[in-house]
């Protein structure tokens, strides 16, 4: 394996998704998955003082936005097939 993807797995995990195997689900999971690493990130940045806690919580509310259109464009949630 090369060097930028051990540095890139590290740095940015993905888990395996053990849920029922939908195409929807699994683009949801990787979403999510992408989600909460940048809300670590961008947690980190403001625990570090780089950024006021005033642009955290607005970065993670675009964040959490596109998650949720995400969420419903895929039809996470209802009945559809």
């Amino acid at each position: 394996m090369a060097q930028n993807a051990l540095i890139s797995n590290f740095i940015s995990p993905k888990s395996t998704y053990y849920g029922q195997v939908k195409p929807k689900n699994l683009v949801f999971n990787a979403n999510l998955q992408e989600f909460a690493h940048h809300v670590s990130m961008i947690s980190a940045l403001e625990t570090g003082g780089k950024i006021p806690p005033e642009e955290c919580f607005a970065l993670i509310k675009v964040l959490w936005s596109e998650l949720e259109q995400s969420k419903y464009q895929l039809g996470i949630g209802d009945d559809r097939a």
